[in-house]
């Protein structure tokens, strides 16, 4: 098979919730724990870092592998969704897997794959430990798919486990509370290990305690540590004012980036424990003297090759792509949005079908233009649909039948002086980043 017929087999011959949602979702880890058996447990010849959390996992992970990077690590990272291709999912150093090793590794354990039939997660995730293994990296960060405990990832046993925040999200499986969605979030907490909890509220918070307690895990609060001092946002990122590393300017520009890189430094001075980092304590007034820190956040996207994050893609007029897609991160996302100057916003904008769509379509601004769309995704809800839920909101659109459509309208309308947002959904970012740029 050529590396594009492999792909489709790995998109079509097996459950994928990105693409079917529940009918794509498999519960336990049976089938991980078989493929990792056939493989001679690759996942125990490297270090891991465990990250998970409703919003922010993806930068987090990113950014960690970027300051291992600048350490000189040879560091996997393995992270979902895909925006363009397949192999973004893992990547050594930022360099994605190959396509040769991508077609070796399914042309010679299909059959072992198809006698046990096991979901696209369960194939990708053995297939990124096995190649990180096969590769020889130092250190990996393991992003989690969905959840925590019965997340196919969770067979791991890391140095150190990072849970940025627990929302309302894929709430059919991991439960209708905070409580019970930060119990299987905190199921990626292993014994005598440390973890770092980004965000928590009362209810979490208490979650995160016992199960810490009872596994003897040193826990780090990091809302609590405010590594994070003061903040300047801007087009082109954001400069952090620090407790410990000095000042930072970090290229991701979402303000919903602040929470993370707090995040992010109490891991850091967890890794600085672990004996993988030089220790720092830089004035906070004092440009961050620990060059790895200093540039793994100044060039996390070039490191690790992230993308969609605040993405500005277009300087005229500014268009910014953000796969910003549930609830909580729209509750960033709509406060960005309102403090945007411009003569006109245009907003192409589409959603899955397992998402808070009222919720979320309360916080649109209603004096943008709106370009109701969806994406290639069957989980994708009707630009019709959305469509009326505007007109309820008072939002003012039309709709299209795909991305393509949708942003050409946009450049047929916008002026060099307007504003462009592009999101809603991972999946129409893919699209856009597929087709349109």
């Amino acid at each position: 098979m050529s590396y594009q017929e492999t792909c489709e087999y790995l998109f079509n011959a097996m459950p994928m919730f990105e693409r079917q949602g529940a009918n794509g979702y498999k519960e336990g880890l049976g089938n991980s724990l078989a493929l990792d058996k056939h493989f001679g447990h690759p996942h125990k010849n490297f270090l891991t870092i465990h990250v998970a959390g409703t919003n922010g996992k993806g930068s987090c992970s990113h950014t960690l592998a970027a300051i291992l990077q600048m350490c000189g690590y040879k560091v996997g990272l393995y992270t979902s969704p895909h925006l363009v291709d397949f192999s973004e999912r893992i990547r050594i150093n930022g360099q994605p897997i190959s396509e040769e090793y991508v077609v070796n590794f399914v042309e010679q354990e299909k059959a072992f794959i198809e006698s046990i039939h096991p979901s696209f997660f369960e194939v990708t995730t053995a297939m990124a430990f096995k190649y990180f293994a096969d590769m020889k990296v130092d250190i990996s960060v393991i992003e989690v798919g969905l959840g925590g405990r019965l997340d196919c990832t969770n067979i791991i046993t890391p140095i150190l486990s990072v849970i940025t925040n627990i929302g309302m999200d894929h709430t059919q499986f991991l439960g209708s509370s905070l409580e019970q969605i930060a119990s299987e979030k905190a199921g990626i907490i292993k014994a005598d290990v440390p973890v770092v909890v980004g965000e928590t509220t009362p209810e979490t918070r208490a979650v995160f305690e016992a199960f810490a307690t009872e596994l003897h895990a040193p826990i780090t609060f990091a809302e609590s540590k405010s590594e994070v001092i003061g903040s300047t946002c801007s087009e082109k990122g954001i400069i952090y004012q620090t407790q410990h590393f000095g000042i930072l300017k970090g290229e991701l520009a979402g303000t919903y980036q602040v929470k993370n890189t707090n995040t992010v430094l109490c891991a850091v001075r967890q890794l600085e424990k672990l004996g993988f980092m030089h220790p720092v304590n830089c004035a906070p007034d004092k440009e961050c003297q620990n060059k790895e820190v200093r540039e793994g956040f100044k060039d996390v996207c070039m490191l690790t090759g992230l993308c969609g994050r605040w993405q500005t893609v277009c300087e005229k007029p500014r268009t910014v792509c953000d796969t910003g897609h549930n609830l909580p991160g729209w509750e960033y996302l709509s406060k960005q949005l309102a403090t945007i100057t411009c003569r006109k916003m245009h907003i192409l904008f589409g959603m899955v079908d397992d998402k808070d769509i009222e919720g979320v379509m309360a916080l649109l601004p209603k004096d943008a233009i709106y370009y109701f769309t969806k994406s290639s995704t069957k989980r994708a809800i009707s630009e019709n649909i959305l469509s009326l839920y505007g007109q309820q909101l008072g939002l003012q659109g039309k709709s299209f039948s795909n991305v393509v459509n949708a942003y050409n309208s946009i450049r047929d309308a916008a002026e060099d002086d307007d504003f462009v947002f592009i999101g809603g959904s991972s999946y129409v970012v893919a699209d856009f980043l597929k087709n349109c740029i």
